[in-house]
């Protein structure tokens, strides 16, 4: 393996260099992998960078600047009495605030839950019961549900609004009151075990049932957050990025973190929604640089005939990257590097490295991350190429678990730390993995199993399919019966047969459509939009008198 294993040759040394910085001037060698001082060492070598910029308001704000309003940020939690393995909540909208109370938990070792902000009451106080915030940060809209949470957690949260309310402490007034003005040279960073202390709570993604909070520490995101550019060739690898998910997605999260590290901008919006005619018009005004963009929104993006010629770097990731998408897209954008990336919340950052892969993998693997497939069955490592098997991997400094739930970890960790990624997949010669499926969303038909991903491949062939996505419905006698919900493309008439019969053509019988075919006008989506897997079961189960 390690002959094929990606090394990060531009990316690495950087981060050697400012590390050694670092330590140089803490005297303490773990700092390396203190995120807040390689943030706060990287955003003072470049003041003059606009960090951020606000799409729907036109603002921006520059490194110096977030360091004054990061640092005055850092001293208000301190005189908050909130201290190093404390817990915050995030659920804001993409405004210029929401970066403040991020980058300065970081300084202090305090760990920040990045959560739902659509959550409602019993979500929210299932959610602070396990994570047990000392402040909340949130929309005005939200303030009443987050104080009703709170009193029926029994927890003594404070809540504070980014925007004006009389209903709670709002974000400019927290500031002021508890804040102070501390020169960038005199102000002082915590000291604390990197590979221990929490960087992250993040959610896991939640198309199965309730998310649950997995643990990222300031070592798994300092090393693992190194390799979101392993195709780079120069510093920094892009000039800004275009953020088109929620900050409790690892999408926005990991560029949120490593754009201020990597030096460059970072192009969001603070609408509450953000819709396909919003991101067109923020790529033609803004001309961002690098994306990451889930399947179904790059759908949305291609039929509403999106320029991507801005793009230095596209990646495509989330759920399975359908490969005629790949293909269509390099042909538009030949000088734009566009790969399907794997990543997990558990892991912090990617996983596998897609650079010169075959079409279809999802990455080689790379150097400081170990890898094995496991049969699912026999529990056997498994060793040789083109054989599936539930890829499990270790990660630098070891993934903690998730917070507060030592039943959900032990489901996925190991005594001796690998960690059950819940994917199958199998390897060729060269190490390039290739996706197959999520075990648990494998559907089982008489003791068959039966891959959705498959059966989607198949039904995208047809030419008026603009989209798919396969549940089932439950048989108390034969299992799973595969549903197809299909989105047509504009100016088709397909039928349910025409759906059945590719799938006849093309599939041995037990994988055919035996639940029958639904069509809706778009498929229901979670926030980082991915297909919301459990709603649709829901959705199928509720109408399934309409299924054809």
């Amino acid at each position: 393996m390690e002959n094929f294993m990606c090394k990060n040759e531009v990316m690495a040394p950087y981060l050697d260099k400012l590390g050694d910085r670092v330590v140089a001037s803490s005297g303490i060698p773990s700092d390396r992998c203190h995120l807040g001082k390689l943030i706060f060492q990287s955003i003072k070598d470049d003041p003059d960078l606009v960090m951020q910029i606000d799409g729907r308001t036109g603002e921006s704000e520059t490194n110096a600047s977030v360091l004054k309003r990061t640092i005055r940020c850092a001293t208000a939690f301190r005189n908050l009495g909130v201290n190093t393995g404390d817990v915050i909540v995030l659920m804001g909208a993409n405004h210029l605030d929401l970066a403040i109370p991020l980058y300065a938990a970081l300084y202090q070792g305090i760990a920040t839950a990045t959560i739902d902000r659509t959550l409602l009451v019993g979500e929210l106080e299932a959610t602070f019961n396990n994570i047990k915030p000392k402040i909340v940060f949130c929309q005005s809209e939200k303030v009443s549900d987050v104080q009703k949470a709170i009193a029926q957690a029994n927890l003594n949260s404070k809540v504070i609004s980014f925007d004006a309310t009389p209903d709670a402490m709002t974000f400019s007034k927290m500031m002021g009151t508890y804040g102070e003005e501390i020169d960038v040279n005199d102000f002082k960073l915590a000291d604390f075990d990197p590979q221990e202390t929490i960087a992250y709570l993040v959610s896991t993604s939640g198309t199965t049932g309730l998310p649950k909070s997995a643990i990222i520490t300031h070592m798994n995101m300092s090393i693992g957050g190194g390799y979101i550019f392993p195709q780079a060739k120069q510093f920094p690898p892009v000039r800004s990025v275009l953020i088109v998910a929620p900050l409790q997605w690892l999408s926005a999260l990991v560029n949120f973190v490593m754009g201020p590290i990597f030096q460059y901008g970072r192009i969001q919006s603070s609408v509450p929604v953000l819709t396909t005619p919003h991101i067109l018009e923020l790529i033609k005004k803004y001309e961002p640089r690098f994306m990451i963009s889930s399947p179904p929104m790059m759908t949305a993006l291609m039929k509403a005939n999106c320029d991507f010629s801005c793009y230095d770097v596209l990646y495509l990731g989330g759920s399975a990257v359908p490969r005629e998408m790949i293909e269509e897209l390099r042909g538009l954008n030949p000088k734009t590097y566009i790969v399907d990336v794997y990543g997990m919340s558990e892991v912090g950052s990617m996983a596998l490295a897609n650079n010169a892969c075959p079409l279809g993998s999802s990455g080689k693997p790379m150097a400081h991350i170990k890898y094995k497939l496991v049969d699912v069955d026999t529990g056997k490592e498994v060793t040789e190429p083109h054989k599936r098997g539930e890829l499990w991997i270790q990660i630098p400094g070891y993934f903690k678990g998730y917070y507060n739930n030592p039943e959900a970890t032990a489901e996925v960790l190991t005594e001796d730390k690998w960690f059950k990624t819940g994917d199958m997949m199998y390897r060729d010669e060269e190490w390039n993995f290739f996706f197959v499926e999520r075990i648990k969303l494998l559907l089982k038909y008489k003791n068959h199993q039966i891959s959705p991903v498959e059966l989607e491949a198949v039904i995208r062939q047809h030419p008026g399919v603009s989209d798919v996505a396969v549940t089932s419905l439950t048989d108390p006698d034969d299992g799973d019966l595969p549903v197809a919900c299909v989105v047509q493309r504009p100016g088709f008439q397909v039928t349910a047969d025409e759906i059945k019969n590719l799938v006849k053509e093309k599939l041995t019988d037990t994988k055919h459509l035996r639940g029958g075919v639904m069509f809706l006008n778009e498929l229901p989506l979670t926030q980082s939009t991915k297909v919301h897997r459990r709603k649709l079961k829901e959705l199928v189960a509720a109408k399934k008198e309409e299924l054809l």
